[in-house]
C-alpha cells in the first residue's frame, strides 16, 4: 500500500464531467489498495473571474480581502470533487487550508509555508477516507486566509506529500509531461523522460509553465518524487529526479518568459549605498528583480545607470516608488521597456562544457536578434531580447543545440 498525493489544475477540474473524471482516478488508485490525498485548483479561469470582479470595484484592493475572494474557487472545487466521489461510491472529505492547518507567513496573495499540521489528514486517511485538500491557500499566525500565489496548488501539494512522506506526488495537468521548450511555438519540441530537480527548478524560474517554482524547490529540498502527467489519458509523464546520471545532455530545454520588463535608471549618483538601497526597498515590497547591469561611471559627473527586469505584474506597484526615489538621490529618471521577453536554456552538463554561451549568441545573431542583456548561472544562460523575435529565438536555440533529436 502507498500514500500517494495526486494534484490536479484548473483545466483538469474545469467542468463537471472533468470532475467525474478526477473522481474515478483517485477511486481507482484508493480501490487498488492505496491511501490518497487530492489536491485540487480551482476550476479553470476562476481565479482570474474572482479577481476581476475585485478590480472592476477597486483599482487597488486590499490585498487580504483579494485572498478572502480568491481562496473560495478552491473551496468550491474540493466540495465538488469530493461529492462526486462520494456519488461514485465513495468516501471523501473535503479540507480547506485552514482545516489542514497549512500555516504560512502574511505576505497575502504570495504567502510562504513554513509548517503543516497533518493530523487532520491522518484522521481522514485512517478512517479509509480519501482527502481532497483545497490547494492555493493557508492561514497565518492571526487566522487569516492567505493563497500562495499563481500556481500555488503545486507547492501545497508538494509541501503535503513531503509533511506525510508520501511515496509519490503525482502532478496533474493539461500537458503530458515537461518539454524540451513550449510546443505550442516550437513543433520540434519533445517530451522528456525525466528531467533533474535543479534543471526543473531553472525551467520554472524562467517561465516554463509546467511547475510552480517553489513547488519544486519543496520537493528537491525534501526529495518528494515528482511525477508530472496529464488527467486526460493514461500516457506516462515527465519525473523530475535527482541529477545522478543525468549530464550526459548539455542544453535539457529552451524556456522563455513574456513576464519581464526591463527598468533602467538614468545618471544615478554613483557612490557606495545607492544600489543597495534600491534593491533592499524592492526585496521589502516582495519584489523580485534579474539581469542587474549597472554601467561604468559616466566621466565628469560621477553617475551611473543601472538596469535591471522586474515582473510586469510588479513593474506598476513599484514605479512611483522608482521615479520618486531617483527624483530624491538626484537621478535623471527612469526608462522602461515592458516589450522584452527573457529566453534561456538550461543544462546540468553546461557546468562542464566550454562554448555553450558563445553557440547560444551565434544562433541568435544568425537569427538577426539582438541581445539586450545578459544573465547566467551555472546550468543556466539567459538573454533579454525584444518581445517581437520570442519565438524565432525559441526555435533557432531548440534546433540549434539538437533538442530536436530524440
Amino acid at each position: 500500500m502507498a500514500l500517494i498525493v495526486q494534484k490536479y489544475g484548473g483545466t483538469s477540474v474545469g467542468s463537471l464531467e472533468r470532475i467525474q473524471n478526477v473522481a474515478k482516478q483517485a477511486l481507482a488508485t484508493h480501490r487498488a489498495g492505496h491511501q490518497v490525498v487530492l489536491i485540487v485548483s480551482a476550476m479553470a479561469g476562476e481565479t482570474n473571474r474572482l479577481l476581476g470582479l475585485a478590480h472592476a470595484i477597486c483599482q487597488k484592493p486590499h490585498m487580504r480581502e483579494l485572498d478572502v475572494l480568491a481562496a473560495t474557487g478552491e473551496q468550491v472545487s474540493a466540495a465538488l470533487v469530493s461529492i462526486t466521489i462520494d456519488s461514485l461510491g465513495g468516501q471523501a472529505r473535503s479540507l480547506l487550508g485552514h482545516q489542514v492547518r497549512i500555516h504560512t507567513d502574511n505576505a497575502f496573495t504570495k504567502a510562504r509555508i513554513f509548517g503543516i499540521d497533518d493530523s487532520k489528514l491522518r484522521e481522514t486517511l485512517d478512517e479509509g477516507k480519501i482527502a481532497v485538500v483545497a490547494g492555493f491557500q493557508g492561514v497565518d499566525a492571526q487566522g487569516n486566509i492567505t493563497t500562495l500565489g499563481r500556481g500555488g496548488s503545486d507547492t501545497t501539494a508538494v509541501a503535503i506529500a513531503a509533511a506525510i512522506k508520501a511515496d509519490v506526488c503525482d502532478i496533474y495537468t493539461d500537458v503530458d509531461g515537461v518539454y524540451t521548450t513550449d510546443p505550442n511555438i516550437c513543433p520540434t519540441a519533445r517530451k522528456l523522460e525525466a528531467i533533474s530537480y535543479e534543471e526543473m527548478l531553472e525551467l520554472a524560474s524562467l517561465g516554463a509553465k509546467v511547475l510552480q517554482i517553489r513547488s519544486v524547490e519543496v520537493a528537491m529540498k525534501y526529495g518528494v518524487p515528482l511525477h508530472v502527467r496529464t488527467s486526460f489519458n493514461d500516457s506516462p509523464g515527465t519525473r523530475v529526479v535527482s541529477e545522478e546520471g543525468l549530464e550526459s545532455v548539455v542544453v535539457r530545454g529552451v524556456a522563455y518568459d513574456k513576464n519581464e520588463a526591463k527598468v533602467q535608471l538614468i545618471r544615478v549618483p554613483d557612490k557606495p549605498g545607492t544600489v543597495a538601497r534600491i534593491f533592499s526597498t524592492l526585496a521589502e515590497q516582495q519584489v523580485s528583480v534579474d539581469v542587474i547591469i549597472q554601467t561604468a561611471s559616466r566621466s565628469g559627473d560621477a553617475t551611473t545607470d543601472v538596469t535591471f527586469t522586474l515582473p510586469k505584474t510588479d513593474l506598476a506597484r513599484v514605479k512611483d516608488w522608482l521615479e520618486e526615489h531617483v527624483r530624491s538621490i538626484g537621478g535623471g529618471g527612469v526608462e522602461y521597456d515592458p516589450d522584452v521577453v527573457k529566453v534561456s536554456i538550461v543544462g546540468l552538463a553546461m557546468r562542464s562544457h566550454a562554448g555553450v554561451a558563445a553557440k547560444m549568441f551565434q544562433l541568435l545573431a544568425d537569427q538577426g536578434i539582438n541581445i539586450l542583456a545578459i544573465s547566467t548561472s551555472e546550468i543556466r544562460i539567459s538573454c533579454l531580447i525584444a518581445a517581437e523575435h520570442t519565438e524565432k529565438a525559441v526555435r533557432a536555440l531548440h534546433d540549434g543545440f539538437g533538442l530536436d533529436q530524440a
